[in-house]
């Protein structure tokens, strides 16, 4: 993104920046910034904004902790609003909700087990499978892989259909908490093979 080019004076010295999970893609919330605003969200990484009502600057999260972590930030085709993808720290909302805009903030796909998986780490549940699993340690969880890896060959060979889908999620959701257990989330795998494509 080149700053140089955004238009902030077709809105008074704002610009309209709509916020956006880098995850789910889920629309967060919209803020505004003034070119300071940007330049400490590029800076430090954390979404702030101009308050119109406070008249200063404000980092989103700086009284409920729930800060908006900036993954990437672009400029529309008239460079006069920005589009920032984020990591939520939980709601964004005001009112306690996801989004401001009363959508729920949930993963799609593989990421909604991903999310669990990750949240478990992070807040052990006591006789939870996954917890057992993080419990005994990387040797195990890649054996389970492992395992789960080669009922799914065999079930290959058969033409069973529940039965190969079923080991298909054991084997998808092991190797899930395997890349937790590792310290890694499935979008720098995505962004390997995205690497791998070009």
């Amino acid at each position: 993104m080149e700053v140089s080019k955004l238009d902030f004076n077709k809105a008074g010295g704002l610009i309209p920046c709509i916020v956006q999970d880098a995850q789910t893609n889920v629309v967060l919330m919209l803020g505004y910034m003034n070119e300071e605003a940007l330049a400490v969200t590029l800076k430090e990484k954390r979404i702030t904004f101009y308050s119109r009502s406070k008249k200063r600057l404000w980092t989103k999260g700086e009284t409920s902790g729930n800060f908006l972590t900036l993954v990437d930030i672009s400029e529309d085709c008239d460079n006069d609003t920005l589009l920032a993808k984020v990591k939520p720290a939980g709601p964004v909302c005001h009112t306690g909700a996801d989004s401001c805009f009363g959508f729920k903030n949930e993963c799609n796909g593989v990421y909604f087990l991903e999310k669990i998986i990750q949240e478990r780490k992070k807040n052990p549940k006591p006789g939870s499978y996954t917890n057992t699993l993080f419990d005994a340690g990387i040797n195990k969880v890649a054996q389970k892989v492992g395992e789960e890896a080669v009922e799914l060959v065999i079930e290959a060979k058969d033409n069973n259909k529940d039965l190969f889908l079923n080991e298909a999620a054991d084997l998808m959701y092991h190797y899930l908490v395997l890349l937790t257990a590792k310290g890694f989330e499935l979008d720098d795998v995505i962004k390997i093979l995205k690497q791998r494509h070009k």
